[in-house]
């Protein structure tokens, strides 16, 4: 094929057209592409750069492309190297060459590409963001559910301090609420149009930036014509809040990973969620959530080569940034994809209460209580820490727990220990002297899952 404009006299080489084609990719940006066309047309029309016949044959084509892209009966020319050009040659076919060629006056491909990723961002995030709240939901009602079970909680993996199930997994929602934030701080900056900036420096026709901008629903324009662009802070942005969020995943994956093995035994994934063995009959593997783990490093991945691509670029545009949608594509399709899979399965999840119980039997996870309550006798912390200490360390040593030592046992390491120290060696009290906001009290977490719903329902 030709190369595009008047210019060269050679066709380009057929490996250069493989080379240089992003088809594959635009795909996800094509209704995109033709909402931003549909208001430049608009503009076009109403400014007088395109009679009201001919901005009424672009109108009527590019909805029909539009309806095209929505049946999946589009036909991509994979020669076309993007779907610009694909879209323009449609167009072409529906309303003429003339009309179609009046399209791209007072822009440029790469103000154009700018708008188009800013349009799919503001759609796939939406969508995301929605999904999003789904999650947050359904951890509202497995916190409700299980507001009475007690668990050990962790620190470096070893059993640190009792606390409730409801309020480990409120943990959870409070990253994902987070998330939501991001995205809704990068669409702030995101949404903006950069549309008449043209190929570096404008346009010399006399367009209404802010006609396209409120068509489309932007609040307003960019500021400058080089930075518009060649900018992809808002792809950066939407990547990290993906990066990140993927990470929150993450880390929930690793710890259901651990809860159902046998040796935690915390928790059974339900069977629509695991996979067996092609070998061992008696394996169900928790591979959702070993995916979700792994498509992770993929998204910090897509993050990072962005970054990369990113930091040599002189202004403005440059070819390299042919490379930012694949990235951001898989990053927010991951993102996306990973967040619906976790919401349909955490209600298939069944949190055994009877393990998590007896996993606060061992472990030591009250001595800190011991510890508060000397301080509260009076004794400075730091000395009620060491005493409590050597007490753990002569349980150790004997196979005994804190809480069959006798009052007498006690006192013979410090003695401030009196009778009521009992009334210390239960987990439930334990969690409910906690009543603090942010603390696992049952009043607490119950008013905490409160407040969350009604975050949502707003």
């Amino acid at each position: 094929m030709k190369p595009w404009g008047g210019r060269f006299s050679a066709s380009t080489d057929e490996a250069v057209e493989r080379f240089t084609a992003s088809i594959d990719t635009d795909r996800h940006i094509a209704e995109d592409d033709v909402e931003g066309s549909l208001a430049h047309a608009a503009m076009l029309t109403a400014q007088g750069i395109v009679n009201a016949a001919d901005g009424e044959a672009l109108r009527v084509g590019l909805e029909a492309i539009r309806d095209e892209l929505a049946a999946g009966t589009f036909p991509w020319d994979l020669q076309l190297e993007d779907v610009h050009m694909n879209v323009e040659r449609r167009l072409a076919t529906i309303a003429g060459d003339r009309v179609a060629g009046q399209l791209h006056t007072a822009r440029s491909r790469n103000d154009q590409v700018a708008l188009d990723a800013r349009l799919f961002l503001r759609r796939r995030l939406g969508a995301l963001r929605g999904r999003l709240v789904d999650l947050e939901r359904a951890i509202l009602d497995r916190a409700t559910e299980h507001i009475d079970t007690l668990l050990p909680g962790y620190t470096h993996l070893q059993r640190a301090q009792p606390v409730r199930l409801a309020h480990h997994l409120l943990a959870y929602r409070e990253m994902l609420a987070r998330d939501r934030g991001r995205i809704d701080d990068g669409l702030r900056r995101a949404l903006i149009s950069p549309l008449g900036s043209g190929a570096i420096a404008g346009t010399p026709h006399k367009i209404d930036r802010a006609h396209v901008a409120a068509t489309l629903g932007l609040p307003g324009v960019t500021a400058n014509s080089m930075d518009a662009t060649s900018d992809r802070d808002f792809m950066l942005e939407a990547m990290s809040a993906a990066a990140i969020g993927m990470m929150h995943l993450s880390r929930w994956a690793e710890e259901m990973v651990l809860w159902t093995t046998l040796e935690f035994g915390f928790a059974t994934i339900g069977d629509a969620f695991t996979t067996g063995s092609s070998m061992m009959p008696q394996k169900k593997n928790p591979d959702v959530a070993e995916l979700v783990r792994g498509k992770t490093g993929r998204v910090i991945g897509d993050l990072v080569a962005l970054l990369v691509t990113m930091k040599g670029l002189p202004l403005a545009y440059n070819r390299d940034l042919q490379e930012d949608k694949p990235s951001l594509v898989d990053a927010i399709e991951t993102w996306s994809a990973s967040v619906d899979v976790w919401a349909r399965m955490l209600p298939s999840i069944t949190f055994h209460a009877d393990r998590m119980k007896a996993a606060l039997a061992g472990g030591y996870v009250l001595a800190t209580e011991v510890a508060d309550y000397l301080a509260q006798k009076g004794v400075p912390f730091r000395d009620a820490h060491e005493v409590v200490g050597k007490i753990v360390g002569s349980c150790v040593a004997s196979s005994r727990t804190l809480e069959s030592l006798s009052l007498a046992e006690l006192k013979a390491f410090h003695p401030a220990f009196e009778a009521d120290v009992s009334g210390w060696l239960d987990a439930e009290k334990a969690i409910e002297r906690r009543d603090l906001p942010g603390g696992p009290a049952k009043k607490r977490v119950l008013a905490a899952i409160a407040a969350a719903r009604a975050e949502l329902g707003a």
